[in-house]
């Protein structure tokens, strides 16, 4: 079920005056609407809260740009000869400031938090529209959800820019915002989530909408930032406010059809619904403006269309002989896709069998996950499937990580064992385990909450920033070009810098200048 995002179409024509001419950080245009003519009705409000959450749906972000920086830096894909140059640079860590996705990414977010800062600096505006009009309650929630929304944005540009700037009320000039150092950043991120989880309703609970913010997602970002800060005990107490109240979905591909979004596993997901309009998801790489209700996931990555991309060697041999979670990622040899058609990297029998197909897969596997062959033979560049965000199944592994570090074996073990139990695999700690990953000492659990995050999260965006954050990302990346004190971050946008007079050269992230 997708309500979120027919309300998010509707506020859209709204928040074009959220942004100005320039591709900078400012958001007031003085010939455009202001806060003082806007903001005076309910349905107002609420256009502009949803607003905040389209930005999500760029090709900066979840449309596009996303899922190929993170999974070919992650080393999660390699690359076709048709795969174009700049998503080839993340491959080979060979992008630079001047790379165009880059900036849109960084656009994506900005704006985003620009559309949030418009309605957290409104709140006078907001609490004169009477409370019979407009509930304090639903005002508190979409207080949340902005705040929710800004922390996540701010969270995805601190992992991925560390020092950027911070602003979070509405500018008052053409002047540019200084570099913030990152440790701000995180704070006011911690901030947010912990107002935002105050207010937000829980999944299912009185107020709750498929497709918003909860408090669920706000406490389980918050648990994860306290986790990339290496604060482990905030980050437990953080998390124990959902423990037990999320379960595993029983089939683990469920997380990743179109017909089963929204289950009992997932927190928080970017929503996607073809019917409501695509029509401009190929020119909003920033802005978040227009139908852009799907993205290009399916077609990117489809072994029987564009075909960018596959799954690497590294991550298919990361797989155990059996786990199922290998055949619900991939597709290989002999597999079965929308219906009857068969696969086969081998000969085509002759004559073909009747009602059967045979299609050469051309590599030793292609992606399952995500992709829309399981109802239909090709892929185009419409898919509807949402990006599952956060999934209780990470904040288990989560809670592994967060107990070893803690000194707690046990309950390490047994939270990475909740996880295997539901694809049915032998549980760490048994002699069958033991072989290949060992459970004994503090050293151990994390190669094992290595592996299993790695089998368990493929194409899920999740390699490339674990390996930054556990140091090792040049012990595994090294080979395909990462250098260490460099590729962790991105580089500021070169049109950031020449733009914004608050910042110089001399700001720009190590080994990029």
């Amino acid at each position: 079920m997708k309500t979120l995002s027919k309300y998010i179409i509707a506020g859209l024509v709204c928040m074009i005056a959220f942004h100005s001419c320039k591709d900078k950080l400012e958001l007031t245009n003085p010939n455009q609407l202001s806060p003082e003519t806007f903001l005076k009705t309910p349905a107002q409000v609420q256009s502009a809260v949803n607003a905040v959450y389209a930005n999500m749906q760029t090709r900066g972000l979840y449309s596009r740009h996303m899922f190929f920086s993170m999974d070919n830096m992650g080393h999660d894909n390699d690359g076709n000869p048709q795969l174009e140059a700049d998503k080839r640079q993340y491959l080979e860590f060979t992008f630079d400031a001047s790379h165009g996705a880059i900036r849109a990414f960084w656009e994506s977010c900005y704006r985003g938090i620009n559309k949030a800062n418009y309605v957290t600096s409104s709140i006078d505006l907001i609490d004169e529209i009477s409370t019979d009009q407009l509930p304090q309650a639903t005002k508190d929630r979409y207080l949340g959800e902005v705040k929710f929304l800004r922390a996540y944005y701010y969270f995805l540009l601190a992992t991925r820019f560390g020092n950027v700037p911070l602003i979070t009320e509405l500018p008052t000039s053409g002047e540019g915002y200084p570099i913030s150092p990152v440790s701000e950043v995180y704070q006011q991120i911690i901030t947010d989530l912990t107002e935002a989880a105050s207010v937000l309703p829980v999944k299912g609970g009185n107020g709750y909408e498929a497709g918003r913010a909860t408090s669920d997602a706000a406490y389980a970002l918050l648990g994860k930032t306290h986790l990339y800060l290496k604060d482990y005990s905030a980050a437990k107490t953080a998390l124990s406010n959902i423990l037990g109240d999320y379960s595993l979905e029983p089939d683990y591909i469920d997380n990743f059809l179109e017909e089963t979004e929204h289950g009992v596993e997932s927190i928080f997901e970017v929503e996607y619904q073809v019917d409501l309009g695509t029509s401009d998801q190929w020119n909003s790489d920033a802005n978040g403006l227009g139908l852009n209700e799907s993205t290009f996931r399916g077609q990117e990555y489809g072994w029987n269309d564009w075909f960018n991309v596959f799954p690497s060697d590294d991550l298919l041999n990361a797989y155990e002989d059996g786990d199922p979670r290998f055949d619900a990622n991939f597709y290989t040899d002999g597999d079965t896709w929308a219906g009857e058609t068969i696969i086969r990297t081998g000969e085509i029998p002759s004559p073909v069998p009747d009602g059967e197909q045979y299609i050469p897969l051309e590599r030793e596997a292609g992606w399952r996950k995500y992709q829309n062959y399981y109802k239909r033979t090709n892929e185009n560049t419409n898919s509807g499937i949402n990006f599952k965000v956060i999934r209780y199944a990470e904040v288990l592994l989560w809670m592994a990580e967060i107990e070893n570090e803690l000194g707690n074996m046990g309950p390490a073990v047994d939270y990475l064992n909740e996880v295997r139990t539901r694809v049915g695999m032998p549980l760490y700690g048994t002699p069958e385990m033991d072989a290949m990953y060992p459970v004994g000492s503090k050293e151990q659990i994390f190669d094992a909450i290595v592996h299993e995050r790695q089998v368990e999260l493929a194409g899920e965006q999740a390699r490339f920033p674990d390996l930054v954050r556990w140091g090792i990302a040049e012990e595994v990346l090294g080979q395909y070009g990462f250098t260490a004190g460099k590729h962790e971050l991105f580089p500021i946008p070169q049109n950031e810098i020449n733009a914004n007079n608050a910042i110089e050269n001399s700001d720009q992230n190590p080994g990029y200048f």
